[in-house]
């Protein structure tokens, strides 16, 4: 962490140097959020089955309080980001977890408060000293869940309460139960000391459009002071100065007026001043987030993470469960482009029932396509039900982890085999345009014959950049090195561009580095044909290629 001092005539001001999660300028009172976790005395207990049933009771209670929490999720930020809430209630109906807990009330006579926090400091211990990055993420969603089975139990409520004035909140740490909890109308903004780009809070502050960062220290000694939270910079400015004070005041007044400007886009088309269409379009990965494509006034959906569908499920989603996500996506877009991703399962998306073997190198192993075409049932399953959603709208449909044309003429040959079935029971589809992602260096030294082979291909330059660069994208001690900017993978961009297009395919970008507008320009001079962005990065996209002459790039 850098901190820098700045003295002035009559006060004394202080500005911390973080990573900045979601752009914006927050300004207000420091709130120091403390979670405020209670000291668990080990008791001895005479009846250890009713401490038993205290436990049972307790863990139902927070059982009833995330289903809550997930319906408040469901409303304000979308059924993929609520989804974690349904994950930390499975968590509580773990064997493990529960014998452990159980085992210890009736072996060591001890109260059920002590028997859960020290079962959650054992198994969130054990997880975060785990090498795959997945499994670390989890140790923080078992502490979370404990102390929520322990609050129960002495009947300690959070209840989010920010006071009176909104504020920007200052934590060590957020689980996204604390974040979905708290009052919007009273939350500027928040900086925390822990976590990283890619946890379920820092994406909670995206899909919530709250200027957020971390890795600044949580001081308690700032609660109350007046800050600065300058998300274009990363910067946490306390006591600032009168001259700075105007200055971010003026440029939180000009983000409020670009908001209201880029919403007269709206209706306007992605076009350069020289002529050039882009196709701006959006990513989702829900049912849900299509209000938020309508109301973003994207051209169509570029990627549909249809992972999800299995990720929020206790079992293999069926045929017609699915045929009824992809339809009502397809009928709620009417008309325009939904591109429809195969499931993605494996690395940092672990499913229990698929029983993936554990693996040293998930990000490398077997999932995705190769998944697919190893349990072709399942991969039969979803394709079927994504042409016949296919009479409904107009869907295409892309294929992730590609890495050779072998690949992708078995999955052609699988696609053949299920419109002969569907043609001989007589059921309606249309024909599907076809695409894979180019997300591995494997397919862009590949990706001139496997043009020839599809209709487009879509960058996935969170996986390029991380295969690219031997970087993990999910170890926040590498943040400082993981470049996306960095000249191989743009020069790698540039090559699945131009190799596309000979052969008449088209080419599009749907990773972070789409909405990435200091890139926009770089991408259009290239000859990228589409972005595919979250929904909040529409308008201001649109507004950045509204603004470009290609031919003078």
């Amino acid at each position: 962490m850098l901190m820098q001092m700045y003295y002035a005539k009559d006060n004394f001001m202080k500005s911390y140097k973080g990573k900045s999660i979601y752009n914006g300028v927050a300004i207000g009172k420091i709130y120091f959020y403390s979670k405020g976790e209670q000291v668990v005395k080990r008791e001895k207990v005479d009846n250890s089955d009713e401490e038993v049933k205290r436990f049972e009771k307790a863990k139902e209670q927070a059982i009833t309080e995330l289903n809550s929490l997930y319906d408040k999720a469901l409303k304000e930020v979308g059924e993929v980001n609520a989804a974690i809430f349904e994950v930390h209630a499975m968590m509580l109906e773990d064997d493990d977890y529960i014998d452990s807990i159980v085992n210890m009330i009736s072996s060591q006579k001890v109260n059920a408060e002590y028997a859960v926090a020290m079962t959650g400091d054992n198994f969130s211990k054990l997880f975060a000293e785990m090498e795959d990055e997945y499994f670390k993420a989890r140790a923080i969603d078992i502490k979370d869940i404990s102390e929520r089975v322990v609050n129960c139990l002495t009947g300690k409520a959070l209840d989010g309460n920010l006071g009176e004035e909104p504020v920007i909140v200052l934590a060590k740490d957020l689980a996204p139960s604390e974040t979905v909890q708290m009052d919007k109308s009273k939350l500027l903004g928040f900086v925390t000391e822990l976590g990283s780009s890619n946890s379920h809070t820092a994406i909670l502050a995206r899909t919530m459009n709250i200027p957020a960062l971390i890795g600044i220290e949580a001081l308690p000694e700032l609660n109350g002071k007046l800050a600065i939270l300058d998300g274009y910079s990363g910067t946490l400015i306390i006591e600032p100065e009168e001259d700075i004070l105007e200055k971010m005041k003026k440029k939180q007044q000009e983000d409020l007026e670009n908001r209201k400007l880029l919403m007269q886009l709206k209706g306007k088309e992605t076009i350069t001043l020289d002529g050039k269409k882009i196709h701006l379009y959006a990513n989702i990965g829900s049912v849900s987030d299509v209000k938020a494509v309508l109301a973003n006034d994207a051209a169509g959906i570029g990627l549909f993470r249809s992972e999800f569908l299995y990720l929020e499920k206790n079992t293999y989603p069926t045929e017609e469960e699915q045929f009824q996500v992809y339809r009502t996506v397809a009928e709620m877009m009417a008309g325009k482009k939904v591109i429809i991703r195969t499931l993605d399962i494996g690395a940092d998306k672990q499913v229990d029932y698929f029983n993936l073997e554990k693996e040293e190198n998930p990000a490398m192993g077997y999932r995705a396509i190769r998944i697919c075409l190893d349990r072709t049932d399942i991969f039969k399953t979803q394709l079927r039900a994504l042409y016949r959603a296919s009479a409904y709208g107009n869907i295409s449909i892309m294929y992730p982890m590609i890495i050779s044309v072998d690949e992708v003429r078995q999955i052609k040959k699988i696609v053949e085999e299920v419109k002969a079935e569907l043609m001989e029971q007589g059921i309606k589809f249309n024909e599907v345009e076809q695409g894979i992602m180019i997300e591995t260096p494997a397919a862009v030294m590949e990706s001139e014959a496997l043009a020839g082979e599809v209709d487009f291909f879509s960058i996935g330059t969170n996986d390029l950049t991380q295969y690219t660069l031997a970087i993990d994208r999910q170890n926040p001690k590498l943040d400082n090195i993981y470049d996306s900017h960095h000249p191989a993978v743009l020069k790698m961009i540039q090559m699945v561009v131009e190799n596309g297009h000979k052969e008449g395919c088209w080419v599009g970008i749907c990773g972070e580095l789409g909405a990435d507008i200091s890139l926009t320009r770089t991408f259009l001079k290239m000859g990228v044909d589409e972005l595919s962005v979250s929904p909040s990065f529409v308008l201001a996209l649109r507004k950045e290629i509204r603004e470009v002459n290609i031919s003078e790039l």
